[in-house]
């Protein structure tokens, strides 16, 4: 009879007595979504892969001591956040220009009319309205978790969701696309 996996709890706890295998097992379990967030962030692959090597430096410094108050990912979210607004400010600085949103079109199948019109209306919504519908709806927290990670009231979230998602459905061409 095989057994369930170890918890993120469970993990955190052997990770707090020492054990390595147990942080590697939340890096192996979280790696793939801190990237699909820092790319949102960054629009660049090799950028959101750095963004995810500082994230998880940043989260094994917490050890010994880490609580666990929330999910794994209300904890990371704001790292990530903020690894991304960082290192995309020191590239800015470097380079001397500013970083693009990434392209919606790059972003979607080409081929799929639906989903490019889709990604063509969450790039205009404002950055705070889309971060909570990609934290709602592609990461799947709840509105509380959302307000924790992103340091804002719960009633702000609701709102931000609520304005997002008329505008979304206010977009004629979306729409059109789907049949509304």
């Amino acid at each position: 009879m095989a057994s369930s996996p170890p918890t993120d709890d469970d993990l955190v706890a052997a990770a707090n007595r020492g054990n390595p295998a147990a942080f590697a097992q939340l890096y192996e379990r979280y790696r793939d979504w801190v990237v699909a967030v820092a790319r949102r962030f960054t629009g660049n692959e090799a950028l959101a892969l750095d963004v995810m090597q500082d994230t998880f430096l940043y989260f094994l410094g917490k050890f010994p001591g880490f609580e666990l108050r929330a999910q794994i990912k209300t904890f990371l979210y704001p790292v990530i956040r903020h690894n991304a607004a960082a290192l995309l400010r020191k590239r800015r600085h470097s380079i001397g220009t500013g970083a693009e949103e990434p392209d919606p079109a790059t972003a979607t199948d080409p081929a799929n009319e639906t989903l490019d019109a889709l990604a063509r209306a969450m790039f205009a919504l404002p950055g705070p309205q889309r971060e909570v519908v990609i934290l709602r709806f592609a990461d799947q927290l709840s509105v509380p978790e959302i307000a924790m990670a992103i340091g804002v009231p719960q009633g702000t979230v609701k709102s931000r969701i609520h304005n997002a998602l008329q505008a979304i459905k206010g977009d004629r061409r979306l729409a059109d696309l789907i049949g509304e």
